[in-house]
């Protein structure tokens, strides 16, 4: 089988990030599609990463054959996630914690985490407009790898 895998970068707080469901569902729509099985990594870190969870979740309902699973890429074992697994597992396919960020410095966890993700991917789909944060490191280290990218805020 041939897997496309797709991952998720974008700042923390992004002001009117709804505008982005639109454009991002038609994405989603067309590599469903067109690609015999995707896998799509998203991590939970901020608005970015909710949006692009939900519009994933409800694009694989809406438009998936059983070629689609969201999958949730967590930098270590949260309290969050342990507190709350049950409802975790029932709304993403799968969830991984990431070994090599597992065993990262908490500060740099993120970060190596984010690198996994870029590594195993085909595209990177963001939203990206300032230059610093997490996010925007991201996109320069998939950048670095040759990854493809499509940034939701490209002017």
């Amino acid at each position: 089988m041939n897997i496309y895998t797709v991952t998720f970068f974008g700042h923390r707080e992004l002001p009117n990030m709804f505008a982005l469901e639109e454009p991002l569902t038609t994405i989603l729509r067309e590599l469903i599609n067109s690609k015999e099985y995707v896998e799509f990594l998203v991590g939970r870190d901020g608005d970015f990463d909710q949006l692009a969870a939900s519009t994933v979740r409800k694009a694989i309902g809406d438009y998936a054959c059983g070629n689609a699973l969201l999958i949730l890429v967590l930098p270590y074992e949260r309290a969050e996630y342990r507190d709350n697994r049950e409802s975790y597992e029932a709304y993403y396919d799968e969830i991984q914690i990431c070994e090599e960020s597992s065993k990262a410095h908490p500060k740099a966890a993120i970060f190596e985490r984010n690198k996994s993700m870029i590594d195993r991917s085909d595209l990177v789909i963001c939203a990206v407009e300032h230059n610093s944060g997490g996010a925007y490191k991201a996109v320069n280290y998939a950048e670095k790898k040759g990854k493809d990218i499509i940034n939701l805020l490209a002017k």
